[in-house]
C-alpha cells in the first residue's frame, strides 16, 4: 500500500509552469541544486542576514544607473534597455515575463526592491558566469556572492529539489536548528513567503520575503526619493 500524499505535495505534483521564464527558473534552481548546498541549517542562514542586507544596498547604484528619469522606479522600456546594456541573452517574451513577474505591485514600475529581486533572477538565469561578470561592470562582481548565497539558501530549504519550498520542508528546516516554537516560525515564515497561498513558495516568493527578513523595505526607498527631490 502506497504513502499517503499530502496536500501540499500533491499540489507540487499538479503544478506547471505558466511562463517560458517560471521554466527556465526551475530549471535553473534545479541545475543548482546538483551542485549542493554550503548551508547546514537555517541558524547558519539567519548568522548571514546582515552581511546578506549590506550585499543587497549594493544594488542601489545599479539601480540608479537603469532608472533613467530618475523617478524611483524602473519601467518596462527602461528594463529593456538594462538587458540589453548587460548583453544577457533573453528574448522579447522572456524579457516581458521578467517585468511583469517582479512588478509585484502591478504599477507598471519596478522599484528598488523588486530590481533586487530582478537581478537574483538574472543572475540565476544567466547562460555564462564569466560572460556576465566581465559584462556587469557597475558592481556585479561584488553582489554575486549574495546572490549565490540567497540561491544556495533556497537549494537548503528545498528539500526534494523539485524547485519549491513546501510547507512541510520549511517546518523540518526550523524544527532541526533546535529554535523553541520552532513550529510556529516555520509557519510564520512560511506564509510570509507563499504570496498566492498555493502552499508552495518558488524561487521570486522566496526572494521577495528575504528582502523584508534583513531589513530591506519600500519606506526606506521612498524616504531616498523624497530626500532628493
Amino acid at each position: 500500500m502506497g504513502a499517503a500524499v499530502t496536500k501540499s505535495e500533491s499540489l507540487q505534483k499538479e503544478w506547471v509552469p505558466q511562463t517560458k521564464l517560471e521554466a527556465k527558473i526551475i530549471e535553473a534552481v534545479q541545475r543548482r541544486a546538483s551542485r549542493g548546498t554550503t548551508m547546514k541549517s537555517f541558524n547558519s542562514i539567519v548568522l548571514k542576514f546582515p552581511k546578506i542586507d549590506e550585499g543587497l544596498r549594493n544594488c542601489r547604484a545599479i539601480f540608479q544607473e537603469f532608472d533613467e528619469d530618475s523617478n524611483g522606479s524602473i519601467d518596462q522600456n527602461e528594463l529593456k534597455n538594462c538587458i540589453r546594456k548587460l548583453e544577457i541573452s533573453f528574448e522579447e517574451e522572456e524579457i516581458n515575463d521578467l517585468f511583469k513577474a517582479c512588478d509585484i505591485n502591478e504599477d507598471l514600475g519596478i522599484t528598488f526592491t523588486e530590481f533586487i529581486v530582478l537581478l537574483c533572477l538574472v543572475y540565476l538565469l544567466k547562460d555564462d558566469s564569466s560572460t556576465l561578470q566581465k559584462k556587469w561592470t557597475m558592481g556585479m562582481p561584488k553582489l554575486e556572492p549574495t546572490f549565490e548565497t540567497l540561491v544556495d539558501t533556497f537549494v537548503f530549504l528545498d528539500g526534494n529539489k523539485d524547485g519549491h519550498v513546501s510547507r512541510e520542508e520549511m517546518v523540518r528546516a526550523i524544527d532541526e536548528s533546535g529554535e523553541r516554537s520552532s513550529g510556529r516560525i516555520a509557519m510564520k515564515r512560511f506564509e510570509e513567503m507563499d504570496w498566492d497561498k498555493n502552499g508552495m513558495v518558488n524561487f521570486k516568493e522566496f526572494l521577495f520575503a528575504f528582502t523584508q527578513w534583513v531589513g530591506i523595505d519600500e519606506d526606506e526607498e521612498e524616504d531616498d526619493i523624497d530626500e532628493k527631490a
